[in-house]
């Protein structure tokens, strides 16, 4: 029975095919992810989400995991910690992008548009926003809100020169500044 053996021998078990391992090794450091993930993203429901999306992503790159390089534990509590960072920079690039598209709005004491939104609806419609925009305008945001990418940076990725990503990024504000109209009226 495999509950019973080491760690080697459920991820040889695991890396031949047998899906039993991979609830082994979930039920072993389940909730050492789970607390990682907890302590740094403070939201259960993000560390549950985070857990699962850990485990898949272990599951589908066993072969990543080098046994020499050190403990299965240490090996999925580093993945957790850098996903769970990742989701924090990425949830500040998308907050950074809706304060930049604020600006870009008029300014109105009574907003029962935005009132009546709550943020996943809020989401929902700059995510719609941002399809309607041309490809290079949507493609410098995205990098730079939700990559966290700085504008040289996008430059350099894009072989781009510095004077058309900032055109792109201040078109694509406006246009979804255009989109998102409704919203303050």
């Amino acid at each position: 029975m495999l509950t019973d053996e080491s760690d080697l021998q459920v991820l040889t078990a695991l890396r031949q095919g047998d899906t039993n391992a991979l609830g082994i090794i979930y039920d072993r450091y389940g909730t050492a992810v789970y607390r990682l993930a907890l302590k740094i993203l403070a939201n259960p429901n993000e560390a549950e989400d985070l857990t699962q999306e850990v485990f898949l992503a272990f599951w589908r790159g066993i072969d990543k995991y080098d046994v020499d390089r050190g403990t299965l534990v240490v090996f999925l509590l580093t993945i957790t910690r850098s996903r769970a960072l990742n989701r924090i920079k990425q949830q500040g690039s998308q907050q950074n992008l809706s304060q930049r598209v604020g600006n870009y709005l008029p300014r109105n004491d009574h907003n029962p548009g935005l009132e009546s939104l709550n943020l996943s609806e809020l989401r929902e419609r700059m995510s719609l926003a941002l399809q309607e925009l041309p490809i290079t305008q949507k493609q410098v945001l995205e990098m730079g809100y939700y990559q966290g990418k700085s504008q040289s940076e996008i430059a350099q990725e894009l072989d781009l020169p510095i004077g058309t990503v900032k055109t792109r990024s201040r078109q694509g504000l406006l246009k979804l500044r255009q989109f998102l109209q409704d919203l303050v009226e």
